[in-house]
């Protein structure tokens, strides 16, 4: 049986209306699911950079390459090679704080780097941004202090050095 991991696939596409819809029909056509999703406008307005992380296997991870290059607003795609790139996302976390535990929350935050946005008599909202990893280990970590709220970003992610995705002439395993 084929091993699933996490593969983080990053594509340049159109900056224009419908290109997401239709690249996230391709994963729902298939009954793949997205695990982490973000969109944003380049040094070029007229181009969106896309990092997608995908749970599967390598034949799900090329399927969705071949077809998403298929796409006529797609303009480069690839699959970052981990070791070769740097991987940030950033969370705000809203946590229970009441005012005799508040100083372990603050250790907690120091430890980890994150900041304090918001502090309210009961609550407090952190700030993190790092690798997926350490953001997990951060919620894991205030789990027992009572997540009322959080949310992410997504991955984002870019190749260390002089690579770029807009130079790519193929996909493959190559870095992004």
């Amino acid at each position: 049986m084929a091993e699933f991991k996490k593969y983080t696939i990053g594509a340049l596409v159109s900056n224009k209306s419908g290109v997401l819809t239709r690249i996230s029909g391709l994963f729902a056509r298939r009954g793949y699911n997205i695990d982490s999703l973000c969109v944003c406008a380049t040094e070029d307005p007229n181009i969106s950079r896309m990092t997608i992380i995908l749970v599967g296997d390598e034949y799900m991870l090329y399927q969705m390459i071949r077809q998403m290059d298929k796409l006529e607003d797609v303009k480069k795609i690839g699959c970052a090679n981990e070791l070769d790139c740097v991987y940030r996302d950033l969370m705000l976390v809203k946590v229970s704080a009441a005012p005799e535990i508040r100083n372990q929350i603050v250790e907690i935050k120091d430890i980890y780097k994150a900041k304090v946005v918001d502090l309210s008599i009961d609550t407090m909202i952190l700030e993190i941004t790092g690798d997926p990893e350490k953001l997990d280990a951060f919620v894991r970590v205030l789990e027992p202090y009572g997540i009322l709220e959080m949310q992410r970003t997504g991955v984002t992610v870019l190749a260390r050095g002089k690579h770029t995705l807009k130079d790519r002439d193929c996909y493959g395993d190559e870095e992004i």
